[in-house]
């Protein structure tokens, strides 16, 4: 079992952000530490939806709350999710250097959500500016999509190569690992390209329709508990396939399949 403190939004139907990192971490056995950004009455692509950010001084109280509990102490990583303001980025910093001076201090896993092709960025600007200036740079581990990947790095990555450039630079500014979700592999085929200490990797999967919101959330949640980016990739794909068509991600009715899924079948594959 390992412990993860996770700062995302929260919705109070489906699963995103905290519930979908939340859920997924619990049902693999690991302990999860929730604190939410953002409450929000479903993710915004429904029709009706109602939000309330949380102001992060209420954060910072309930993380003062949780240290004198004692229960900050100890944590395996920390998951850094959606970050609605500058604000927001600034307390999920100093939230990393307070965790930083444990005698263990944690992994921390940035997931820099700020927006997806085809709209681009659905942050504001100062709080994408932010994360790019403050954030990225305090990772351990990224996990960009590859819109993030290029708003980040201000290079193209509409390609491999370009994508696998961009990625090399953000691992040589950072010195983070990182894990690049939806590369453009081709019309076909989804999957990972992995930045890690053993080179370069692309794991492939099946492209999917009608796959519900919240699987990036799901497999930095996986990241996060240290799980390799094959087995991660695996309960992933098995979740997806199980979630297909569905309003939302099956976290709880499809856990016996996507819980004991084997790793990822699709043979890493270098990239040149």
């Amino acid at each position: 079992m390992v412990r993860v403190l996770i700062l995302s939004s929260w919705v109070a139907h489906g699963h995103v952000g905290l519930s979908a990192a939340g859920p997924a971490l619990q049902a693999l056995g690991h302990a999860t530490t929730q604190l939410p950004t953002t409450l929000l009455s479903n993710h915004p692509g429904w029709p009706h939806v109602a939000a309330h950010p949380m102001p992060p001084d209420e954060i910072g109280a309930m993380l003062d709350a949780l240290e004198a509990n004692g229960w900050l102490s100890g944590l395996d990583a920390c998951l850094v999710g959606y970050l609605p303001t500058a604000g927001h980025v600034d307390l999920a910093a100093e939230t990393i250097g307070r965790l930083r001076r444990a005698a263990r201090p944690p992994r921390v896993v940035v997931d820099p959500i700020l927006g997806d092709l085809p709209k681009g960025l659905y942050i504001p600007h100062a709080a994408a500016a932010a994360i790019r200036d403050r954030l990225v740079p305090l990772a351990d581990v990224l996990t960009p999509n590859r819109f993030e990947l290029g708003w980040l790095t201000g290079a193209d990555a509409a390609t491999m190569a370009e994508a696998q450039a961009a990625a090399s630079a953000m691992v040589a500014r950072t010195g983070a690992e990182v894990f690049v979700t939806s590369p453009p592999f081709g019309p076909a085929e989804t999957g990972i390209l992995a930045l890690t200490g053993t080179g370069i990797r692309a794991l492939r999967t099946p492209l999917r329709a009608d796959v519900p919101h919240g699987v990036g959330d799901v497999f930095s949640a996986l990241i996060a508990a240290g799980l390799p980016v094959e087995r991660a990739l695996g309960h992933l794909d098995a979740l997806i396939v199980a979630s297909l068509g569905a309003p939302h991600l099956k976290i709880a009715e499809a856990a016996p399949v996507w819980t004991t899924a084997p790793p990822c079948p699709f043979p890493p594959q270098a990239e040149t």
